[in-house]
């Protein structure tokens, strides 16, 4: 997919990250109020900090992908990120949201995996095809 696609799905979830980060940034305190109360008691820092920690996570995940740095790392970042998102937010009118784009950033990931690491895995499933078994 290293084709357009591949560059507008980049760019657009680059776009989205950074966004996020710099609404977080401008406003900690009341993206805080989306964490679910049993999340927010877990922190071992305050709601605030956390968002904002939050926020340059986003902008560093954005910058990345725009850049196109890195593009196979910041993708699996962002997507055990938005698994925590879902799981600290709860079921919301947003969700649906959070579920698309986590499903474009395993897309982005699984394009852009380095070339040595498919290969592997490749090697690794023939052989278990000349083996006859799976383990």
């Amino acid at each position: 997919m290293k084709k357009t696609s591949f560059h507008i799905l980049r760019v657009g979830l680059a776009v989205t990250f950074l966004w996020i980060g710099v609404l977080i940034f401008k406003q900690p305190e009341a993206w805080g109020g989306y964490l679910m109360p049993w999340a927010a008691g877990l922190l071992p820092v305050p709601i605030e900090q956390a968002m904002i920690g939050t926020a340059i996570l986003d902008i560093i995940i954005g910058a990345l992908l725009l850049f196109d740095l890195f593009v196979w790392l910041a993708a699996s970042i962002g997507i055990i990120h938005l698994i925590i998102v879902l799981a600290v937010s709860g079921i919301t009118d947003i969700t649906v949201r959070d579920i698309g784009i986590l499903a474009a950033v395993i897309a982005l990931m699984a394009d852009s995996l380095p070339e040595n690491f498919i290969d592997k895995i490749k090697r690794k499933n023939e052989s278990k095809k000349y083996l006859g078994g799976s383990s």
